[in-house]
């Protein structure tokens, strides 16, 4: 096992990684940025380095100073949580040239998963089903004829995607120009290449993935699925395991292809395959690999008892996996909230300040992964999300109903957050049946909307019932002015101005 890991993240998930070494006996290394000066994590890991500003580009993306701080600290293994440098092949590499084990894929994996369009074709040779897509570096005016090959609507995706950058929903053939114009220049921004290209939309499509683990001694197993389908703006929001869409034939069949994709790459470490579901006819396509412990492994442990995160250091350090496929049967329900530090009655926007109050949620089946304590500052110089809240329950009802009691309890003084928004999901109809789809809180969002255009239908004519009431009576003023004028005019343009000045 290793001698001592750092942690090359920061805030709730650099937390997680920090319990489970510690759990396993090995001492950890955080390094954090001048803002994150008295982070949680910095208080739990053994030692702390500062790395840089708080701009991530300056600090927690800065390969050269994590890597010299590893070699400083003396530690022999670096995990990279999620987001920052998790899916950075150069890191990766970084890491093996510096003679420190990366607990993760190897670089080339992660390399090859990370160009989308690389992905699709190499799991399409190992017989994975794909949505219909333009093949790779096409100009604008190709993409444009691949796109009426295959019908409306379609989707504009950046190649070296993720996180819903580059992406355009495009119903429309006149479109398509200004939304491709668009896609390349966020992506371009995003990930420093403006490559895109063009799939089939799948309307009313769940988002369903399969966590699968793998060992350098050839085996692989999967851990079952996650239900992700409730997103805004591409970004998940609430996930669940197992998913109400499938069914144990389909889990299964779907856990054998995303080994089948893993086994495309020589895949080592914890993954995810994400498909789109086509809950019409049960049919299922590759949407991408993500090379990296995922934000939602919570609802897996919960359901599979299996600590992911340990597992992944074991595997990291050559050890063989303890579980077999048939280890592995999924038992009762688990439910993920993402508390993000946003305003949902202000259109999310993002919530900075310092944490006045907290009061977390605990009780049977509840889980919160978070780096919130009384007096921590929230800045906009990272993601939004600052606590995860997890709970499970021996059926999907119980878990609801565990979540909301949850939602209940938890009380975070001094910034907005979308705990609002996750209960009125929670009480929703259409969720509670287990009905939606990825256009669930759109849907959501159009309702709302129509409701709001039938109030201020009510409040318009209100107002012009009100309005022509008052120029009624402002006639009635004016003439009882203009009977007056025959007996004084100067009474008259007094009565006239003081009516005109009422209005």
């Amino acid at each position: 096992m290793f001698k001592k890991v750092l942690v090359a993240n920061r805030g709730e998930i650099a937390v997680r990684v920090l319990r489970a070494c510690e759990e396993r006996g090995i001492p950890t290394v955080a390094v954090f940025s001048e803002v994150d000066r008295s982070a949680l994590h910095v208080r739990y890991a053994d030692e702390a380095y500062c790395i840089g500003p708080a701009p991530s580009r300056d600090s927690y993306l800065r390969i050269d100073k994590i890597i010299d701080v590893a070699r400083k600290a003396g530690v022999d293994a670096i995990h990279p949580g999620y987001g920052f440098l998790s899916e950075n092949a150069a890191f990766a590499a970084a890491c093996a040239d510096a003679g420190i084990t990366f607990i993760g894929p190897p670089p080339d994996a992660i390399e090859r998963m990370g160009d989308k369009v690389v992905a699709r074709q190499t799991v399409a040779r190992h017989g994975v089903p794909l949505v219909p897509g333009s093949p790779p570096g096409l100009r604008d005016e190709e993409l444009i004829a691949f796109a009426k090959t295959i019908g409306f609507p379609v989707m504009i995706k950046a190649s070296a995607g993720g996180g819903g950058k580059g992406m355009r929903a495009v119903q429309e053939p006149e479109q398509l120009p200004d939304m491709l114009a668009a896609a390349r220049r966020e992506a371009a921004s995003a990930f420093g290449n403006d490559e895109v290209y063009i799939e089939k939309l799948i309307p009313n499509a769940r988002h369903i993935e399969i966590q699968i683990l793998a060992d350098s001694h050839g085996n692989i197993i999967h851990l079952g699925e996650r239900e992700c389908s409730i997103q805004r703006r591409h970004q998940k929001l609430i996930e669940e395991a197992p998913s109400v869409a499938v069914e144990e034939n389909l889990r299964q069949e779907m856990g054998r292809v995303a080994i089948a994709a893993a086994e495309a790459v020589n895949y080592v470490n914890a993954g995810t395959v994400e498909f789109l579901f086509d809950s019409r006819d049960n049919r299922y396509y590759f949407l991408e690999m993500n090379t990296r412990l995922q934000v939602e492994h919570p609802v897996t442990e919960f359901v599979t008892g299996i600590d992911i995160v340990k597992e992944q250091i074991a595997i990291a350090a050559g050890r063989r996996m303890r579980y077999r496929q048939e280890d592995i049967t999924p038992k009762g329900w688990a439910i993920e909230c993402r508390i993000t530090a946003e305003d949902p009655f202000n259109n999310f926007l993002p919530s900075t300040g310092t944490v006045t109050f907290l009061q977390e949620p605990t009780g049977p089946g509840v889980r919160v992964e978070s780096a919130l304590y009384r007096g921590f500052e929230v800045t906009l110089y990272y993601d939004p999300m600052v606590a995860k809240l997890v709970v499970w329950g021996e059926t999907r009802a119980e878990a609801i109903l565990r979540m909301r009691r949850a939602l209940n309890e938890y009380r975070i003084g001094g910034i907005k957050t979308s705990i609002p928004f996750h209960q009125s999901i929670m009480d929703n109809t259409e969720f509670i049946w287990g009905t939606f789809d990825t256009g669930f809180l759109d849907r959501l969002r159009l309702n709302r909307e129509m409701r709001r255009a039938k109030e201020y239908e009510k409040i318009a004519a209100v107002a012009a019932a009100l309005v022509a009431h008052e120029e009624g009576r402002k006639a009635v003023h004016i003439g009882n002015a203009q009977a007056d004028s025959r007996r004084n005019l100067w009474k008259q343009a007094g009565r006239i101005r003081a009516v005109r000045g009422l209005w």
